[in-house]
């Protein structure tokens, strides 16, 4: 999940679907996840504004939203789908599971052929299975490092471009007092995202692009968290909690309230550091000899169910969903990079998004979760639940690391 925030006060009802009124009137129910952080902004609001512009133009069809938080949205649709009531659409954070049972609809069933043109190309690539685009990009992001200026400054020290510069910048900040001088948030809410990340920046990853399989146990992967355990968790430079137990929205809020020197950040922890008065730079995650040339990626998806039928209403509204200006208010309200290239051409060159243009200029060098195995979904529950052990004292990483690489081999002879 790109922002995975709760929202309080939700009071939609989950309407019902098919024929409403008459033989040409039709209700589509659209499942989709809440990216604001409150009530106020709820992603309720902005899917209300653009159904109700949508339903002015097209009198025979309703579009019924339900938005639920990130904690429970996929879980709820899982339900409905197991219980035969699928919605047409759902908005969430997977869904090879459900192409590879046949559930949906393909991409070309049901958009336009100038919407799915305009799509970034490795995203539309990240919805494939099997060479068939069922997973819609819906919105994405990129990772940076993001960085204290006032601590930083009072240190004496610069922003790292290599892991040596990382380990020796917050090795002056733990001397200067502070609480988490690199946060490393390996516990269960999003630890495969900060894993990802160090991977890449350790010339590995999750999988071997070459030979198409999973490559957890890697010598550069061993490599990696035996220097996050030996050079950064081992000296005390990541703070009073163990990485296994530190999730990222206690991370980020940490940054808010000024106590991380150093960690890596999306763009609403922007908006987050600002409301809280913190003057804070991003540069690209450090590598080992430079700059990190490969960002990680992360993308949500829209899927339409064929359960219900409505292909035709379906790919109407989901081309007016990806309009260019739509694109461009929902990117906007939840700072988020657009997942066209229509709408990412205008927010480079926009000034009002000038606070984004690092994320953009990532993102076509960035590398996505897996998401198009169906593994995936269990590969990433087990690196959430372990991860944290290949830097904890007494943890292993090559063992660690190779009981990982050996549930995604199991999870591949399964599909």
């Amino acid at each position: 999940m790109i922002a995975g925030v709760a929202v309080l006060g939700l009071t939609a009802v989950l309407g019902g679907c098919g024929v409403t009124g008459g033989s040409d009137e039709v209700t589509l129910r659209l499942v989709a996840a809440d990216y604001g952080d409150s009530a106020a902004n709820s992603s309720q609001k902005y899917w209300d504004r653009l159904v109700k512009a949508y339903e002015a133009e097209h009198p025979g069809v309703q579009i019924d939203v339900t938005v639920y938080s990130w904690n429970d949205v996929d879980a709820k649709v899982k339900e409905m789908v197991d219980a035969g009531n699928a919605p047409d659409m759902a908005q969430i954070g997977a869904y090879a599971d459900y192409a590879a049972k046949d559930l949906l609809y393909p991409a070309d069933d049901l958009l336009s052929i100038p919407v799915q043109a305009d799509f970034l190309l490795q995203l539309a690539e990240a919805g494939q299975v099997s060479g068939e685009q069922y997973g819609i990009p819906f919105a994405s992001s990129t990772r940076l490092l993001f960085y204290n200026k006032s601590l930083f400054a009072k240190a004496g020290i610069t922003p790292p471009t290599t892991w040596k510069e990382l380990a020796a910048d917050a090795g002056a900040l733990k001397a200067q007092g502070v609480k988490y001088p690199y946060a490393l948030p390996l516990g269960p809410e999003e630890a495969q995202a900060e894993t990802m990340q160090w991977l890449l920046s350790g010339g590995g990853g999750y999988t071997d692009t070459d030979l198409g399989t999973y490559s957890i146990d890697s010598p550069d992967n061993v490599a990696t968290f035996s220097w996050l355990k030996d050079n950064l968790v081992g000296k005390g430079l990541t703070g009073p909690v163990a990485p296994g137990e530190l999730n990222r929205a206690d991370a980020f809020s940490a940054f808010a309230a000024g106590d991380v020197g150093m960690l890596n950040g999306h763009p609403s922890l922007m908006r987050m550091a600002e409301r809280k008065g913190v003057k804070f730079g991003m540069v690209p995650m450090p590598g080992v000899q430079g700059p990190t040339k490969m960002s990680m990626g992360v993308a949500d998806w829209m899927m339409a169910f064929k359960q219900n039928g409505h292909a035709e209403q379906v790919g109407e509204f989901l081309d007016f969903v990806y309009d260019k200006e739509n694109v461009l208010d929902f990117s906007r309200e939840y700072d988020l990079l657009p997942v066209t290239t229509s709408a990412s051409e205008v927010m480079t060159a926009a000034k009002e998004d000038a606070d984004l243009r690092p994320f953009l200029e990532e993102l076509p060098g960035s590398e996505l979760y897996p998401v198009g195995r169906t593994s995936w979904a269990a590969v990433s529950a087990d690196i959430k639940k372990r991860i944290g052990g290949t830097v904890a004292a007494g943890g292993s990483p090559s063992v660690t690391l190779g009981e990982l690489q050996s549930t995604a081999t199991r999870a591949e002879s399964a599909e």
